[in-house]
């Protein structure tokens, strides 16, 4: 049995329609629906059962699961990187992920665990997945910080070869419609297209950065859910790991992409960044990718272009837009 933390989010949901695609679907589904709409990324979806995060937890504590569980994929916790909350984001991002790392390990499981590319910070040591340099990381927001603290728990205890953390950058694409503002610039910007015929895109705060040219590193939600379900079949692969493109392209190219995909002419205007970024903001990020090489993965990254065409025409133009 396959078990998905966070299963009903963006990145959940995702890798649960890969494995379906691959007809596997003894999945057990753990999150916190509350409220919020994202049990819609789960109606196309086939799996064997629900749980909500916290009866989760607590059968994992007991030692009570009803399955014998063969891998864990802890996608599950607050991504909100403005979330202020530090006790609740310790608890939930940090706490969580380390128990339920342990009891994956005592039963034999395969750990895959959510980490991010904000623990980079401002970005100022490079974007370089070696674990040396993670104890020197200084992450901008709390969120960053909760994620930076798994991993260092992981190599504090010795186990970033028996596990492994993908740190993933900007992923886009399609069942992230209930984040919110945690939403993709790409979904952002298709909305505000369709809406106005134009794009608001960020004034560049720094005198050597051109308007829109801060960059990201850009990965399509269907190149990472295929590297997870690889990695589910590859258990010697462990360890802290980037999940990008390994190419940092502009806020300009992703909006260029956008419009092109619609088929509009690029209307682009440039705001000033709100307070509550400034000093918190990357600049630049770009995932250096070259374990991919080491391991021998066979997996090549869909380009900006592809990427964003495909999620504009498949799914945010239609009246169902869920995988």
């Amino acid at each position: 049995m396959y078990v998905i933390t966070g299963g009903a989010g963006f990145l959940g949901s995702a890798l649960l329609w890969q494995l379906n695609c691959m007809n596997i679907e003894d999945i057990v589904v753990v999150d916190n629906l509350a409220r919020s709409d994202k049990w819609r990324n789960l109606v196309k979806r086939r799996y064997v059962d629900y749980l909500h995060r916290d009866q989760f937890l607590d059968l994992v504590r007991r030692d009570a699961l009803p399955w014998e569980v063969s891998a864990v994929v802890h996608l599950g916790a607050c991504s909100a990187t403005t979330e202020k909350d530090a006790d609740f984001l310790m608890e939930n991002n940090f706490h969580y992920s380390r128990d339920l790392c342990r009891y994956a390990l005592d039963k034999g499981a395969r750990f895959i665990n959510a980490s991010s590319a904000a623990t980079y910070g401002d970005g100022s040591l490079g974007f370089s997945d070696d674990e040396k340099l993670v104890p020197h990381l200084r992450p901008l927001n709390m969120y960053g910080y909760s994620k930076q603290l798994f991993d260092l728990w992981l190599l504090r205890e010795g186990l970033q070869n028996e596990v492994v953390s993908l740190k993933f950058f900007n992923v886009y694409g399609p069942n992230e419609y209930h984040k919110g503002d945690m939403q993709s610039v790409a979904a952002k910007a298709h909305r505000q297209i369709r809406k106005e015929g134009s794009l608001n895109l960020f004034k560049s705060d720094r005198p050597d950065m051109a308007d829109g040219e801060q960059s990201r590193d850009f990965v399509y939600v269907k190149d990472c859910t295929a590297l997870m379900a690889w990695l589910l079949e590859r258990n010697d692969v462990c360890g802290i790991h980037n999940v990008g493109t390994g190419t940092a392209r502009s806020f300009n190219e992703l909006a260029m992409s956008v419009f092109s995909a619609l088929e509009l002419p690029c209307r682009i205007n440039y705001v000033d960044m709100p307070d509550t970024l400034k000093g918190r903001y990357q600049h630049f990020t770009e995932a250096a990718m070259d374990w991919l090489e080491r391991v021998d993965c066979p997996l090549t990254f869909t380009s900006l272009e592809e990427g964003i065409a495909d999620y504009v025409c498949g799914y945010l133009e239609m009246d169902d837009a869920y995988l």
